[in-house]
């Protein structure tokens, strides 16, 4: 049973209602049903897919510092790069853009709230 593909991150926060508000306004996910854990949270889509799991954390904050944090980065698929760059640029909201044109990508690094990498990847030859 080869794996496929990654089915979704889970990231533990003490910001829940910040995260889910910039996970919805700078990569354009939506929040939708979530099981009903005994503790706060949120799963937000991409399409039918429930690709990041947000955990509320009501102590003090897991991640945040290099010491810490275990998880480098995640990264997501998407098209319209020239889009993705103008809502990122018109909102104020910092990137870093890499062409890595012998691999045919275009790659934005941002940080979510609590100060996680994400990278969101664009095809060049699509």
């Amino acid at each position: 049973m080869p794996i496929r593909r990654l089915d979704h991150v889970n990231v533990v926060t003490t910001q829940l209602a910040d995260m889910v508000a910039w996970y919805e306004a700078v990569l354009g996910l939506r929040s939708g049903p979530r099981p009903d854990f005994p503790f706060g949270g949120a799963w937000l889509y991409a399409g039918e897919v429930a690709v990041v799991h947000l955990v509320e954390e009501r102590g003090a904050a897991r991640t945040g510092s290099e010491a810490a944090l275990k998880l480098e980065h995640f990264a997501f698929s998407a098209t319209d790069a020239a889009a993705f760059e103008q809502r990122l640029a018109a909102n104020g909201w910092p990137f870093e853009k890499i062409a890595l044109r012998d691999a045919g990508l275009i790659q934005f690094h941002i940080a979510d709230p609590d100060g996680n990498h994400v990278h969101v990847d664009f095809d060049l030859t699509a």
